[in-house]
């Protein structure tokens, strides 16, 4: 098949020029899928691919608003509608001065394939605004989310499409979006996930993520018998993913011994435990600088800064066991990965969104490190927004330990559909194919029993 995907990618990068990023993504799954395709000439016939790459519905719009100067500001918003061959859209927000529709296109597409692995009846869809709520005042991010929402809201609906969150958009922005939508379609219903607690949100939404990763991992270390307990943990960020990351590591029994912001990271040899990491959370969570503070409270902990001229990563430079990256896109390079295998890391499990360039990627195949893909890893933020989407259906809310033991259960799901999808097309132990072919068969079999619509 590898005529079909060269073909295939030439017809791709001709209809979307110059958007790299959103090309280099489908040809990963292009050539992950291609022996599904060969055993499958239905897929083939129907013009699987091809569909799944064009977007059901792409929405460009404007957002005028008013800073407290009064002057009107003018950013653009997008959402993309990929795929709801198996459910109604949902997928995350991203509010940031890099959102194009590109990057919209790129997310809504990798949305659908992480949905799928949830179990969950959810498409795929992204969307964002190039608007930065950093430095804004709440006056400035509400009147900006009203705007936002007055522009989107006739796309959205329970069974139609929901919003969850990403960069950019927190609880803060979920709450003004969500009042602006209940005012304009006057009825109060979960077309947004990541919702507070006292108004139908889900617990342990906000840890989703971070726990999600750190179940995969000790999925797959237990293929090789080992569990996390005693594991030496290196993290990346310091955002809530990384923090709840490093909960569930200590959970597990692990010792989580880094943790990072954009300036620089910390590393404390004798692990951080919970009162650190109380630390840690309420030091983010009032935004008070950089996350020095932590190295002046604990004298046994360094803190390094980072250097623009490095090739890799010092952070990644220390011994361990696991790696969790939730910081930011391409943080592990391949430098970083070659530092990480020689420093005896055996599993690396991704918590943010395509933390690992593709050389990376090859490098810890090639070595046989236990690599999951952000697709599969980083899943549980999507799984839990689904089960928030089910509390909100029902009216009813269930308890911490009942949506924790809920997520556990479908990050094992999931890492066992990978294990098998790889095993069943002849790459064994590959997650990354794993995880994309087991994600695209259920996609594409809903597609295929929808007709050519579907």
């Amino acid at each position: 098949m590898s005529g079909y995907v060269a073909e295939f990618m030439d017809w791709v990068r001709a209809k979307n020029p110059g958007e790299a990023e959103y090309s280099r993504a489908i040809e990963g799954l292009a050539e992950s899928v291609a022996p599904v395709m060969e055993r499958h000439p239905e897929y083939h016939r129907a013009r699987i691919l091809e569909r799944l790459v064009e977007p059901e519905r792409a929405i460009m719009f404007r957002i005028p608003w008013t800073d407290d100067n009064g002057t009107t500001q003018v950013n653009r918003g997008y959402r993309v509608e990929m795929n709801s061959a198996i459910g109604p859209y949902a997928g995350g927000l991203r509010f940031h001065p890099t959102v194009s529709l590109e990057i919209v296109k790129y997310l809504a597409f990798e949305q659908v394939f992480r949905n799928s692995l949830t179990t969950l009846p959810m498409g795929g869809a992204h969307g964002g605004a190039d608007f930065d709520p950093k430095g804004k005042s709440d006056d400035e991010v509400m009147r900006f989310c009203t705007s936002f929402m007055i522009g989107l809201f006739p796309h959205l609906g329970a069974h139609t499409d929901i919003l969850g969150s990403d960069i950019g958009v927190g609880s803060r922005e979920i709450g003004y979006l969500f009042g602006a939508y209940r005012k304009l379609r006057n009825e109060f219903t979960g077309v947004l996930t990541g919702k507070g607690t006292a108004w139908s949100g889900s617990l342990v939404r906000p840890e989703a993520t971070g726990y999600g990763a750190v179940y995969f991992a000790a999925e797959m270390l237990a293929t090789r018998g080992e569990t996390l307990e005693g594991k030496t943990c290196l993290v990346s960020g310091s955002g809530r993913v990384a923090q709840s990351a490093i909960e569930k590591i200590i959970d597990l029994g692990g010792r989580a011994v880094s943790f990072s912001d954009a300036n620089g990271y910390i590393h404390d040899p004798s692990g951080i435990d919970r009162n650190k990491l109380a630390f840690v959370k309420d030091l983010r969570s009032h935004q008070r600088g950089d996350i020095r503070a932590y190295g002046e409270k604990y004298p046994e902990a360094s803190y390094v800064a980072f250097d623009s001229n490095q090739s890799c990563s010092p952070l990644l430079n220390h011994k361990g066991h696991c790696a969790f990256p939730a910081a930011t896109q391409y943080e592990i390079n391949a430098a970083d990965a070659a530092n990480l295998v020689k420093n005896g890391v055996r599993v690396v499990s991704e918590g943010a969104t395509m933390p690992t360039s593709p050389e990376a990627v090859r490098l810890f195949l090639e070595n046989r490190i236990l690599y999951g893909p952000a697709k599969a890893a980083s899943a549980g933020g999507a799984a839990v927004a689904g089960l928030e989407m089910s509390q909100n259906s029902m009216r009813y809310s269930w308890t911490r330990e009942e949506v924790d033991n809920k997520l556990h259960g479908i990050m094992k799901h999931i890492h066992k559909a990978c294990l098998e999808a790889s095993e069943s097309y002849g790459a064994a132990g590959d997650y990354v194919v794993g995880a994309d072919i087991a994600a695209f068969i259920k996609v594409a079999d809903a597609m295929i029993a929808q007709g050519l619509h579907g």
